[in-house]
Parts: structure tokens; C-alpha cells; sequence
């Protein structure tokens, strides 16, 4: 069962035992499973209640998500070392190549959840390692993404009026988990002008992603309203729309808490402010879409969609608004917005563990790696 439509060319130029052919058709999209479990961790520990044995918990979950990131790393280095046809088609493909944004969230996903969890089994100092590692790389791959992405749709890609994705939010919205993660990394710089730079550095990557974003919702909301419904496989990546709503109200929030030691008073003040002022109404959209988005799906549950990987949208999109949530309880002192952020949490750890579930069987049954049953051709613009 695919996720996405897919080209089916002619088998790479490599030995037969050297062709993989089970990651013939493993995409980009694979990356989301990794951010939805680390999600699970990061959110678990952020929540601004006490719950006997969730960290232990969320640190598992870390662990996981870790492994996974490896074991896909892997698998899609193999994909394109062996099918270097197929992972060229998927960049031509407009349903495909904005989920190669998954790639960059997916390392930024794991490096920040090492730094909440992951150091009370790795230790402080290989927890900060590795996050380096993963954020300054997720960065650099985010923002060449949320660029190489919109080029490809403008000079190459062939999309019609009124098709307009959720989709296409993925590649712009990196840069966002960039912004809410950097301030994990602010404390640990010297005092001074590289805390300063790398606070305005998270802020820029802020704007950046807040402007794509505006730009893209309006034609997601007119071709749902024009053309009616998404296609069913398609319909839980109208979740995906909660992810740079509840990133952005966690990014603003984690900001301000790392201001004062980073920037002047003055400024560092009005942050914080910021956070409040812009994360409530944020948070009040975030919530009108995610009422709409469930009413849409349980729709399509009644018109009989079935489990697809677009089923990990469920995932980490609700996960950034548990953080937003919970930083706003921080800000506020609002007991409103801490039950918020746990009803969140509870429903993020329900869809993580019927996707994962589903992700599993699907693994162990070839049905996710099979070839999908009606590829669509790619069309691309020749200029």
C-alpha cells in the first residue's frame, strides 16, 4: 500500500542481488514515522504535569526513535544507491518530493529529543554531541529543502489549478523545527554574540517559515473548498496543517524562556510578551483546524479509507501542539492550557500507537514496500 502515487521505471542497472527490490518503492515519506515517535518523547517529557514513569517512558520511546532513525537512514541510502531511477522520479513527482522535508525534521525530531531525554541514558555531554550533529544537519537540509522544493514545483514539476496539498507543507515547514529546537542549544554557546546570533538565527528561520506558510494555507483551504474533500489515502495529511501552527507556538515560547541570557533586557522582555501574544490566537486556530481536520477523516472512515503512511500525520503535527500548549501553560500559569496540552498528549500517544501498529504489520506482511497498484506518470516541465 503506497502513500503516494508512483512511477514505475525500468529496474536500476545493478546485479540483481544488489537491487534491493524491497526498497524499490520506500520514499521519503518514511522519515514521518521517525518524527512521530520522537515527538512521542520530547512531548511526553514537556507536558507540564508530573506522571509517575512517563519520562522513563518517553526515554524508550527516544531510544526507538533513534534506532528507526538509523535503520532509515540506511534503507534510503540503499534506495538510491540501487534504484537511482525511482529516487529521481520521486523528485520529479509533485505528491513526492515535498516529503523529502521529512528528511530534516526527522534528524532535528531525534537530536532534540536526545537533549530531553536521551541524556539521562547517554549522559549530558554525548546528548549535546549528538544533537549538534543532528540539528546543525537538519538545518542545512531544511533549508535547502524549503527552497529546492518550491523551485522544483515552479521549473519542473507539472501541477494542475486546484490541487493544492497539505503536502506541500512539508518542505517549509523545517525550518520551523529549527527555530523551536535551537533554543535547547542556546544555553550551551558562549555568553554573548554567538547566544545572541544563534537566538535572531531561530527567530529568522521563525519568519521564514511563518511567511511560506501563510502564503500555502489559503490555497489548501480554496481547493478544499472548490474541489471538495481530499482523496481519502490523502485525508490525514489535513493534520499536517497543525504542525507549523503548534511548531511556531512552541518555537516562540522556548525562545523566550532562553532570551534573558541570551539578548538585552528590553528586547528579552518584549519576547516573552511575544510568545503570549502570538502563541494564544495561533493556538486558537490551531484547535478550529484540528476540530475540522477530525471531522473531515471521520468522514472518510465512514467512506471506507484504510491505513496508508499517510496515517503518521496523526503523529508529530499534534505533538507540536502539545508543546505549544504546554509552553503557554508555562507563560500564562493557566490551568486551561496544561489539561489542553495532556488531552493533546493522550491523543498524539493514541495515533502514534495504531499507526506504529499498522506500520508493523504492513512492514511484516511486504504490503508497505510493495509496488503501489495504480502509479501515476510524472510530468515535468522540460525548462
Amino acid at each position: 500500500m503506497a502513500i503516494f502515487p508512483q512511477t514505475q521505471q525500468s529496474p536500476a542497472p545493478y546485479p540483481a542481488a544488489l537491487r534491493l527490490p524491497q526498497l524499490r518503492y520506500l520514499g521519503p515519506n518514511w522519515y514521518a514515522s521517525v518524527m512521530g515517535t520522537a515527538i512521542v518523547a520530547s512531548a511526553g517529557a514537556a507536558l507540564p504535569v508530573h506522571i509517575p514513569g512517563l519520562r522513563g517512558a518517553c526515554t524508550v520511546v527516544w531510544g526507538l526513535a533513534t534506532i528507526m532513525l538509523a535503520v532509515v537512514l540506511a534503507a534510503r541510502a540503499g534506495h538510491w544507491i540501487a534504484h537511482r531511477d525511482q529516487a529521481r522520479a520521486h523528485l520529479l513527482d509533485p505528491a513526492v518530493a515535498p516529503f523529502y522535508g521529512c528528511l530534516s525534521m526527522a534528524l532535528l525530531a531525534v537530536g532534540g529529543s536526545s537533549m530531553v531525554v536521551g541524556k539521562d541514558v547517554i549522559g549530558h555531554g554525548a546528548a549535546l554531541a549528538l544533537d549538534v550533529v543532528l540539528y546543525t544537519a537538519g538545518t542545512v537540509i531544511g533549508l535547502a529543502a524549503a527552497v529546492a522544493i518550491p523551485y522544483l514545483m515552479v521549473v519542473r514539476h507539472r501541477v494542475e489549478p486546484g490541487t493544492a496539498s497539505p503536502v506541500w507543507l512539508l518542505p517549509v515547514v523545517a525550518p520551523m523545527v529549527s527555530a523551536a529546537l535551537g533554543p535547547l542549544l542556546v544555553p550551551e554557546l558562549p555568553a554573548g554574540q554567538w547566544r545572541e546570533a544563534m537566538l535572531l538565527a531561530c527567530y529568522m528561520m521563525f519568519g521564514l517559515s511563518l511567511l511560506a506558510t501563510l502564503v500555502m494555507l489559503p490555497l489548501i483551504f480554496a481547493r478544499l473548498v472548490h474541489q471538495g474533500p481530499l482523496p481519502l489515502a490523502l485525508t490525514p495529511t489535513l493534520f499536517l496543517v497543525l504542525g507549523p501552527l503548534g511548531q511556531s507556538t512552541t518555537a516562540v515560547n522556548q525562545l523566550a524562556d532562553v532570551a534573558p541570557g541570551a539578548i538585552g533586557a528590553p528586547y528579552a522582555s518584549g519576547l516573552e510578551a511575544f510568545a503570549v501574544l502570538y502563541g494564544v490566537p495561533v493556538m486558537g486556530f490551531a484547535l478550529m483546524w484540528l476540530a475540522l481536520a477530525v471531522a473531515l477523516v471521520v468522514r472518510a472512515v465512514r467512506n471506507g479509507m484504510t491505513f496508508s503512511m499517510t496515517w503518521w500525520g496523526f503523529t508529530f503535527p499534534v505533538g507540536t501542539c502539545v508543546t505549544g500548549a504546554a509552553g503557554l501553560a508555562r507563560h500564562t500559569g493557566l490551568t486551561a492550557y496544561t489539561w489542553l496540552a495532556v488531552a493533546l498528549y493522550v491523543l498524539l500517544v493514541t495515533a502514534w500507537a495504531v499507526a506504529g501498529l499498522r506500520t508493523l504489520r504492513g512492514l511484516l506482511s511486504g504490503a508497505l514496500l510493495a509496488a503501489p497498484q495504480a502509479p501515476a506518470p510524472v510530468t515535468a516541465r522540460t525548462t
